[in-house]
């Protein structure tokens, strides 16, 4: 099934915000929220205040360097609807980013529950008559509606929130400053919470760093304000969580950080200030929350990964209402399903998880090399993947099952999405990382000494149009079971000019390439305009391939003319002189490939024919449709003497090369039979025939293409096989 892609309006870029108001802004009331004024003095009561630097240091510098790495990517591009989604899927393809999109958009619904919970734990401390999870439930729904208004009126009154974080923080640190009590800087035995678990909680404050990102598609220049207003953002906040821990620890008992969430009310001078800005900041968390995560899913949604209804406005509106609606319902679920730190907990999870990809694209980009990622944010790629070394590290320490659940699932996701061959229409790295390892490779393959013993069929089938010659088709396709190399070239053979005038080189590849799709035939591809056929051949047999990847062998159907085969054995003569071995395939249009069970090998003494013709019959044979096919290798000898020796020979020869064979020894009845007889009568009931041919001069060419003629009469579908190779090709010895 193919989905296409269409380039909505709605993800174009509206211009409506600033780095300030789109990005800075929302970034930081999204990190100084329910964390900083209900839970970080609980971190610090539990980890003691050095295991409580620790913690804010190790995830701060998670999200820093994701900010990095998002600011990187940001600036390659130009982001719209989708945020963290839409450069992933943008870089590493739609399946990774569906893989992706899908569990982020999740973490940002469930972020809208996760702080207007924690609003509704602070405001039931000063009015515990309120119930708690109905108030939440009304909050979610209040800011479902804002969400589906639209989100001018949301970022406008940011100015006014960030004013009273400003007041609630001076507010902190304005007390305290005549005293201090001695400091308990770890954990203490009466403390029954893990670091990692600590931790845990403590990394949604950080999480923050997506809601400028989130809010791409609206503002005016993404690829400045993203890494100006996110690093900023998380700079500023990183030292601001790391003083009011100090400052708790400073001047609150452990007892007191652990019993009491609103213990920053309790120490500020003017307490009423700590409520407003928990009240404001856990709000205005969740009303950003809630107008990322509809628009991650509206753009997940038309990317055709989810079903497109989602991504539906409904009315003249750019606002993605049908997904506000869906995440406002999924929000009330969870504020009905978990407590503050389980929701945290499961938000640490998917966020991480989302970071690690982040940093991992951000460093491939890097690595890779592509000339396409020019960023304007620039470092080096390790730094990347040290980011995402930490994500999946910390993943792991908070807990493993759920870390090795979370790969699970998406992986499955991404699986599914492969499945369904989703189409895009731009360009993603992973071409860049195969052209990586593919130069990589090449590399080493050229510095590596070759041994007999790595000797693959690298075979260039020239078989014109596919869908008339099927049975060259079927011989080039066997060769590649072994993991050897099959290119099909078509030959248009005619005047250059008019040729690529009429684009008769691009249709015939791009027909090629599809015939052989539907076909489901694992091989290149390639047409190429030539004035004559064989010397076309001559020429793409010493042009075609690379480093240690040149063909070795080249197949071909056997002309049914006196004037071709004249020509084929002149171009076998050539072709041998370039140490390229030629097959030529005699096929039998009543009979084909018959029952695909029976291949003979006729052996003319263990020359190089005998040795190339044995390997490329094993081969075959491990080919699906030639499964449990018998090889018999036939030779024919003088006399009845030494009927028991050549049998011996062979015998010994099938065991040293482990290749499983019959030896067959023939002896003519009398004196005057033929060869022609004998292989006729011998092989005439068989599915497939290899048979060695020499290399005639050119007088004696017209007469030896009349003697392979006879010998073909009688004979099933055959091979005509000339060994170019110097070597022995069935050795799998090492050298001494």
């Amino acid at each position: 099934m193919k989905i296409p892609l269409t380039n909505n309006s709605s993800q174009q870029a509206k211009g409506r915000f600033g780095t300030f108001t789109g990005v800075f802004t929302p970034t930081v009331l999204t990190i100084l929220g329910i964390i900083l004024f209900l839970r970080i003095g609980w971190v610090v009561g539990q980890s003691g205040l050095v295991g409580a630097i620790a913690i804010i240091l190790f995830a701060n510098a998670i999200s820093f360097l994701t900010g990095l790495s998002l600011s990187s990517i940001a600036t390659n591009m130009n982001v719209k609807t989708g945020g963290a989604y839409y450069m992933i899927s943008r870089t590493l393809g739609l399946e990774i980013g569906g893989a992706i999109g899908i569990p982020l958009y999740f973490s940002q619904a469930i972020s809208v529950a996760f702080y207007i919970i924690g609003f509704s734990e602070a405001f039931n401390a000063l009015f515990p008559a309120v119930p708690a999870r109905l108030l939440s439930t009304v909050l979610v729904l209040t800011f479902g509606y804002l969400a589906y208004v639209g989100a001018d009126f949301a970022l406008k009154i940011q100015l006014f929130i960030l004013a009273i974080m400003a007041a609630a923080l001076a507010s902190f640190f304005a007390s305290g400053w005549e005293s201090h009590i001695t400091v308990k800087l770890f954990s203490s035995s009466s403390t029954t919470v893990s670091f990692w678990k600590v931790f845990a909680i403590f990394f949604p404050a950080v999480t923050g760093i997506m809601a400028g990102v989130s809010m791409s598609g609206d503002l005016k220049d993404s690829t400045r304000s993203i890494p100006w207003g996110t690093m900023s953002a998380i700079i500023i906040t990183s030292l601001i969580y790391l003083a009011v821990a100090v400052w708790l620890g400073t001047h609150a008992t452990t007892e007191q950080l652990l019993s009491d969430n609103m213990i920053m009310q309790k120490m500020a001078r003017w307490p009423l200030f700590i409520i407003l800005g928990v009240w404001t900041s856990t709000l205005s968390s969740a009303l950003g929350s809630v107008l990322a995560a509809p628009r991650t899913l509206q753009a997940v949604a038309l990317d055709g990964i989810v079903p497109r209804v989602f991504g539906h406005q409904l009315g003249s509106t750019t606002e993605p209402r049908l997904a506000v609606i869906v995440t406002t319902a999924f929000a009330v679920a969870v504020v009905w399903m978990g407590e503050l730190n389980f929701v945290a907990s499961i938000i640490t999870m998917f966020f991480l998880n989302t970071y690690g990809m982040l940093n991992l694209t951000a460093g491939i980009e890097r690595i890779v090399g592509n000339p396409s990622f020019r960023p304007r944010f620039r470092f080096p790629g390790i730094v990347s993947l040290i980011g995402a070394a930490g994500c999946y590290g910390a993943m792991f320490l908070i807990n493993a099952k759920a870390t090795v659940i979370a790969i699970i699932l998406s992986y499955g996701v991404f699986i599914l999405l492969e499945r369904r061959s989703l189409r895009q229409d731009w360009g993603d790295i992973r071409h860049g990382i195969w052209f990586a390892i593919a130069r990589l490779g090449l590399l080493r393959l050229e510095s590596e000494p070759w041994h007999v013993r790595n000797w693959r069929p690298n075979v260039v089938v020239f078989s014109g149009i596919p869908h008339s010659r099927e049975q060259l088709l079927d011989a080039g396709t066997w060769f590649v079971s072994a993991r050897g190399l099959t290119t099909f070239y078509h030959l248009l053979q005619g005047d250059f000019d008019e040729l690529v005038a009429r684009g008769l080189r691009e249709a015939s590849r791009k027909h090629l390439h599809k015939y052989l799709a539907e076909q489901n035939v694992t091989a290149f591809a390639e047409s190429t305009i030539v004035n004559d056929f064989y010397q076309g051949v001559l020429d793409i047999l010493q042009a075609h391939g690379i480093a240690g990847l040149e063909p070795n062998t080249a197949l071909m159907g056997w002309s049914s003319q006196a004037e071709g085969q004249w020509a084929q054995l002149n171009l076998m003569r050539r072709a041998v002189a370039l140490k390229k071995s030629l097959l030529f395939l005699n096929y039998d249009s009543q009979l084909g490939f018959g029952k695909k069970r029976k291949i003979d090998v006729w052996w003319g003494g263990k020359d190089r024919n005998a040795e190339l013709m044995l390997l490329l019959a094993h081969i075959i044979c491990q080919s699906p449709p030639w499964t449990g096919a018998k090889i018999r290798v036939l030779r024919m000898i003088k006399s009845e003497e030494g009927r028991k020796g050549a049998e011996a020979h062979i015998t010994e020869l099938l065991k040293a090369v482990r290749v499983k064979a019959k030896p067959v020894i023939l002896v003519p009845p009398e004196p005057e039979t033929t060869f022609n007889s004998i292989l006729g009568e011998t092989s005439m009931e068989s599915d497939l025939v290899f048979l060695g041919m020499r290399l005639p001069s050119v007088e004696e060419i017209g007469e030896y293409a009349r003697y392979i003629d006879t010998l073909l009469e009688s004979l099933p579908s055959t091979f005509l096989v000339r060994s170019a190779e110097t070597v022995d090709i069935l050795s799998t010895e090492p050298s001494p």
